[in-house]
């Protein structure tokens, strides 16, 4: 266990109490943020606050494309006590708060829209508790899914779920995000045992419990879910406790190229259907794959291509292969390439991740943007299909990767933000694709999240009524709207 030691809850609870009570005595119309300057500083010292430009600009953006918009204040704590004391300040002066994890986020969910403070968690990266016989962790909210897995390398578990980025875990847990694995191991919702917040007035909760972890339980509301998902609007996220998963025996990884879209999607339906327990299967189009190569000095058929990996005993690896060849074989795919030891894995799989950076390169000096929605398995030839078309149609360069076994894929669409016709097409064009997604009984977003870029589209998933309940929480939870403001509702 951490040992706080400065950290003591009692104590920075009395140096924020004294000094808000201090300060209530000024009118808090006229040098509100300088007298709060000042009692963060009381709480986390000088250098757990900065006002420096380029730090505050580091902090109000992201991966995606939305505007910088830079907070008036970072800071720093070091322990879930002085999140408490800070969010208190905060709270009595109606300064937004605005959680920041790695900023790896692509829907502009950390942007100061209002001004506000920034809470980085970054110097909160220990891992707490390990229970190795029952498959469970609990992390600080600076811990990112890499540090975690090299922190249990020699236990025999791993923290399967794959975002791409190295992203602190509780982001991930915040943006309920996936990727890769996700088909056999599920996405945060389903892999958050329990979880510490800091609430906007301050105060501190366990959504299942202090120091609950048990695998499965029907004891009242799914607090733990309300959170995961929720992109900073509802509290902080100071602690996470997290399945883990024995590593597997035996992984090997595959590479199969198709002579078209529909082959490749239908041979993942069929996959699927027959219940191969397979652990990554993950489409990219010729446009994609093209990229990849060059980008990293690969050789594969520039067709449309599906990245597959298989976890499991020997035994059991035999069977989820034979299946799965034939299918591919039926669909018209090439023979597989493998990569089975553990460098080659690597490498094939660092392709995949790369496909950002290779999308990017096809436009030197242009920026990328990410989208993505999620549909049933059933629609997802026809969804794939029609979004090539599309782009063909309104010249554009959005090559398309996704996580094709739980229906989810991107759009990593490649655009010169100077040329302001360009970025009206790409704009019109990720409304289409997510419109055409709802229209197919699917989600504007599987795994980016909302944040500011896709407001508008939850309205439009969710329905009014939904929409009011999840106002209303926020109303509770969050009376004075200081919770990252502007995001997601």
């Amino acid at each position: 266990m951490k040992n706080i030691g400065s950290c003591s809850r009692k104590t920075l609870d009395r140096k924020a109490e004294t000094v808000i009570c201090c300060f209530s005595l000024f009118s808090l119309q006229s040098g509100t943020l300088e007298r709060a300057i000042a009692a963060f500083r009381s709480v986390s010292g000088d250098e757990g606050v900065s006002l420096g430009e380029a730090v505050r600009e580091q902090h109000g953006r992201d991966e995606s494309v939305h505007k910088c918009r830079p907070p008036d204040v970072v800071v720093f704590p070091r322990c879930v006590e002085e999140v408490s004391a800070l969010a208190k300040i905060c709270h009595q002066y109606q300064l937004p708060i605005i959680p920041f994890g790695t900023g790896t986020g692509l829907e502009g969910g950390v942007g100061a829209l209002k001004g506000g403070v920034c809470f980085s968690l970054r110097n909160m990266d220990e891992v707490l508790d390990l229970h190795q016989e029952d498959f469970d962790v609990t992390v600080e909210p600076g811990v990112t899914r890499k540090a975690l897995n090299s922190y249990l390398r020699g236990t025999g578990l791993w923290f399967p779920i794959d975002p791409g980025a190295d992203a602190s875990l509780c982001g991930m847990a915040a943006t309920s995000a996936s990727g890769t694995n996700a088909v056999r191991y599920g996405t945060m919702r389903e892999n958050v045992l329990n979880l510490e917040v800091v609430l906007a007035d301050g105060s501190v909760f366990h959504t299942a419990g202090r120091g609950r972890r048990p695998r499965k339980t029907s004891a009242g509301y799914n607090l733990t879910n309300l959170f995961v998902g929720s992109e900073g609007t509802l509290g902080i996220l100071t602690k996470a406790t997290l399945r883990l998963y024995g590593i597997p025996e035996s992984m090997v990884s595959a590479v199969c190229s198709f002579p078209s879209v529909q082959a490749a999607v239908d041979s993942t339906v069929q996959i699927l259907q027959t219940g191969v327990p397979i652990a990554r299967i993950e489409f990219l189009d010729d446009v994609m794959i093209g990229a990849c190569n060059r980008f990293n000095s690969l050789s594969y058929p520039v067709t449309p291509t599906l990245f597959l990996e298989f976890h499991g005993s020997s035994k059991s690896l035999e069977e989820q292969v034979s299946i799965t060849e034939e299918i591919t074989r039926e669909n018209g795919g090439g023979d597989f390439a493998w990569a089975e030891d553990e460098e080659m894995r690597a490498r094939l799989w660092k392709a995949r991740h790369d496909a950002w950076y290779a999308a990017q390169a096809l436009r030197p000096g242009c920026k990328a943007y990410s989208t993505d929605v999620c549909v049933p398995l059933s629609c997802l030839p026809q969804i794939i299909v029609e979004t090539k078309e599309d782009l063909m149609r309104n010249h554009l360069t959005g090559p398309i990767a996704g996580h094709v076994g739980d229906g989810n894929f991107h759009c990593i669409m490649v655009l010169d933000p100077d040329d302001p016709d360009e970025v009206q097409r790409v704009h019109e064009f990720t409304e289409r694709l997510a419109r055409r997604a709802l229209a197919m009984d699917g989600t504007c977003t599987g795994e980016h999240g909302v944040g500011l870029g896709k407001r508008t589209l939850l309205r439009e998933e969710l329905g009014p009524q939904a929409m009011e309940v999840m106002q209303r929480l926020k109303a509770t939870l969050d009376p004075k709207n200081l919770m990252n403001p502007g995001k997601v509702l």
